[in-house]
């Protein structure tokens, strides 16, 4: 039997109304409030972040089963909290914040919109509707796997530890990791804990890490020597496992427009024992003109709408908008047209996204080869969708193309 603390749950409110009205990412949310409150145990530590992303995960269920919506509640945190203890047959404390809650009211069996799919797997109706259209039948087993928790999965660091020794250096601090035949260097972890605690972390021995993005970087085919350009880098996983690919032989160009991102790849190079990263921040395209024809292998891992990662990310579904995702397929078309001027004659190119809709991905390849240009200039290689629901790890989408002399 569970034993709820009244600190604790606060703790839990306090997250709540950071993601759903102060508009907070809800891992940054979290991750605050645990740094704020020391003195919390692990085992308190451990609730309060499972039990935020769970509400966040399933927050249109939850109103609906409560039949509440905060314009007219004043108390509506407390009340959207007594569903989640209900629904997970957790008694409520007898606390003035749950006296006015009647518990013969709220029946699960009874209410049958609960069966609606778009409030059973909690989805906004825009993304309900999206998700049938692009995905048809296979919409109800993904966005099933979207909602459950994601697996912690790390990357072994391959130019100061081997996969295998990484499993016995970690059994050595009572942490059980098992290698995954999905891609080479993935290792999943046993138990859901703070990895970033542990000296290999700060020793550089490995990065948290999907099993589906770690697949990116091995089909940029690289090789110690080339130039590489990510050229939508971000804070830089992919760039750290391509370095790591090339046997830190050669030079990776990490571009990105926001200069903070680049910031901390530049601090995660250091701790990875990584000196062939070069970081550039995107002022203008003239970044871009100035690199023409200059690299072996490009990745364009472009923004998206992330659904392939609301495991990861469940407050995204929130946040995002039809209108956002348009926004989006235009800006992922014009990467992928300006930035494939940098690949050299015979060079490989990867575009790469983080979701499942096809009209982000293979939508997006047919639109580029709808140019004569284009069919002239590249050729498509291998694609390869990632499912949540049949792969087990996050949705992605990976394209390789080749320039043609």
């Amino acid at each position: 039997m569970i034993k709820l603390h009244r600190n604790i749950c606060e703790g839990i409110l306090f997250n709540l109304d950071q993601i759903f009205f102060k508009k907070k990412f809800a891992d940054k949310a979290i991750e605050q409030s645990l740094k704020s409150n020391k003195k919390w145990g692990s085992r308190d530590r451990k609730f309060i972040a499972e039990t935020t992303y769970t509400i966040v995960r399933y927050w249109r269920m939850l109103n609906e089963m409560m039949r509440i919506n905060a314009e007219e509640n004043s108390d509506y945190l407390w009340k959207l909290f007594a569903g989640y203890l209900l629904w997970k047959n957790i008694p409520l404390p007898l606390w003035d914040e749950f006296s006015s809650i009647d518990k013969d009211k709220i029946s699960i069996e009874k209410n049958s919109r609960l069966n609606e799919r778009k409030i059973k797997e909690s989805i906004p109706d825009w993304l309900d509707e999206l998700g049938e259209k692009e995905l048809g039948n296979k919409w109800d087993s993904e966005i099933a796997a979207l909602n459950k928790e994601a697996p912690v999965i790390l990357r072994a660091n391959t130019l100061k530890i081997s996969k295998e020794q990484l499993i016995e250096k970690f059994l050595e601090i009572g942490i059980q990791t098992f290698p995954l035949d999905f891609t080479n260097d993935a290792l999943l972890v046993e138990q859901r804990q703070n990895l970033f605690q542990t000296p290999y972390f700060k020793e550089g021995y490995f990065e948290l890490q999907d099993a589906s993005s770690q697949l990116v970087a091995n089909y940029l085919d690289v090789k110690p020597g080339m130039r590489v350009v990510d050229a939508c880098a971000g804070a830089g996983g992919k760039s750290l496992h391509i370095a790591a690919l090339m046997q830190n032989k050669g030079k990776v160009l990490a571009l990105d427009t926001e200069e903070w991102k680049l910031n901390e790849l530049k601090k995660r190079a250091n701790r990875n024992g990584i000196s062939i990263i070069e970081t550039r921040t995107i002022t203008s395209s003239k970044v871009i003109k100035r690199l023409a024809e200059s690299a072996d292998r490009v990745l364009l891992d472009v923004p998206c709408s992330g659904l392939g990662v609301l495991r990861r990310n469940p407050d995204a579904k929130w946040k995002l908008t039809n209108e956002r995702i348009e926004e989006l397929k235009s800006l992922q078309q014009k990467i992928l047209e300006s930035y494939s001027t940098m690949v050299k004659p015979n060079g490989k190119i990867v575009y790469s996204t983080c979701s499942i809709l096809p009209s982000e991905n293979e939508g997006q390849i047919e639109r580029f080869f709808s140019s004569e240009m284009n069919r002239q200039k590249f050729k498509l290689i291998e694609e390869r969708k990632i499912s949540p629901a049949t792969d087990g790890f996050d949705g992605f989408y990976i394209c390789v193309l080749r320039r043609l002399e």
